[in-house]
């Protein structure tokens, strides 16, 4: 048996006829950039979403720059990031040339630490950015508190997380703006890059729409200066078939992880605490943590089990940041599960056989592993 870290195959053939259709009608309409199928996309997740307005944009990691921009937040600034998640949200803190300043995760859930946050405060924050990782919501009330008594303002970046709850209220809907990547491989995936954006403010939502379209509301009438980040049209038809399938998606994936839960449980594996609203988590990734996790993650793959690390260093870490005079905040938390964590296949057209095998393979993989390191 082979278990692939993900399949979209799988999803593909599930949708052919829809995508197809849907595909060959952008191609015969010719609305490859804006139009209707954008329209009604950005129409269709706003309403899914229950916000007023979606902001179309070309990709998750542009989301989060424009927004930023839209803000006012450049220079002299800075923004509070997790240091265990993708290098996209420092990325485009330092690409409007503020400061990202990297605040430590929760143990075993990896997502950020609200006191972390509240020690990383200074007269130059301006903005904090939690990232629901791995479809894990983070403690946004805490967070809303920091943000409220400095006068931050709260992006979310929901990039792994398309429908988790947090009391009761779906991420990307609690802060000042929220971050969507489509990237394929998301719980809601285009076939290529693809993004969005919810704003709450509507003159904030308005620049953003302008700095995604080169500074334009209307053909030629340039306000500002923008980039060229749109979501095209063939993207915008594929999202608007799987849209209404994606609570569904969600719900097998829960379903997956409640039985991987079970079952490693069972083989005496340490399972994280879970939120109490069965609805929160969406399982973007599910991950485990190993000790000698290349060995383990080696063993998996010759017995017919793909994984992934997300991620394997904490961003304070790489050497993208070993010359931006960062000031010298350990993040201790998120260096020790960036060095233990291991992602296990996660798709929602799994069956039990899959997740059962993949259960018995790691259990395998780690009493090899162990036995080899005991070994003189």
């Amino acid at each position: 048996m082979h278990v692939p870290f993900l399949d979209l195959q799988a999803q593909y053939r599930s949708l052919k006829g829809e995508i197809d259709a849907a595909m060959q009608g952008v191609i015969d309409s010719t609305s490859f950039i804006g139009g209707e199928p954008v329209t009604r996309f950005e129409q269709a997740f706003g309403a899914w979403l229950g916000v007023p307005e979606c902001i179309g944009c070309g990709n998750g990691t542009d989301s989060i720059e424009i927004l930023l921009r839209a803000f006012g937040i450049g220079p002299g600034d800075e923004v509070i990031v997790p240091a265990h998640t993708w290098i996209s949200t420092s990325e485009a803190v330092s690409n409007v040339g503020a400061r990202p300043v990297f605040a430590d995760t929760l143990p075993r859930t990896y997502v950020i630490d609200p006191q972390s946050v509240r020690d990383r405060v200074t007269s130059s924050t301006r903005a904090v950015i939690p990232v629901h990782l791995f479809g894990h919501p983070v403690q946004m009330d805490e967070i809303l508190d920091v943000a409220r008594r400095h006068s931050l303002k709260v992006i979310e970046d929901c990039a792994q997380a398309h429908g988790a709850r947090w009391a009761g209220r779906k991420v990307g809907t609690i802060g000042d703006a929220a971050s969507f990547s489509f990237y394929p491989g998301k719980n809601l995936g285009a076939y290529g890059d693809a993004g969005c954006m919810v704003v709450r403010d509507p003159e904030i939502a308005r620049r953003a729409r302008m700095l995604a379209n080169h500074g334009q509301i209307r053909k030629h009438e340039h306000e500002i200066e923008g980039r060229n980040s749109r979501l095209d049209g063939l993207q915008a038809a594929v999202l608007g078939v799987k849209l209404p399938r994606l609570d569904g998606w969600n719900e097998a994936r829960r379903r997956h992880a409640r039985r991987y839960d079970q079952q490693l449980a069972t083989l005496g594996f340490d399972i994280p605490p879970r939120p109490v609203d069965p609805s929160a988590h969406v399982f973007h990734i599910y991950a485990v943590e190993v000790a000698d996790r290349a060995r383990v993650a080696a063993s998996l793959r010759d017995n017919g089990v793909d994984t992934a690390v997300h991620y394997p260093r904490a961003l304070p870490e790489l050497p993208a940041y070993r010359d931006h005079g960062l000031s010298p905040q350990p993040c201790p938390v998120a260096s020790a599960a960036c060095a233990r964590v291991l992602s296990l296949p996660m798709y929602a057209e799994m069956d039990d056989d899959a997740v059962d095998f993949v259960c018995k393979q790691l259990n395998g993989a780690v009493q090899r592993t162990t036995a080899k390191s005991s070994l003189p």
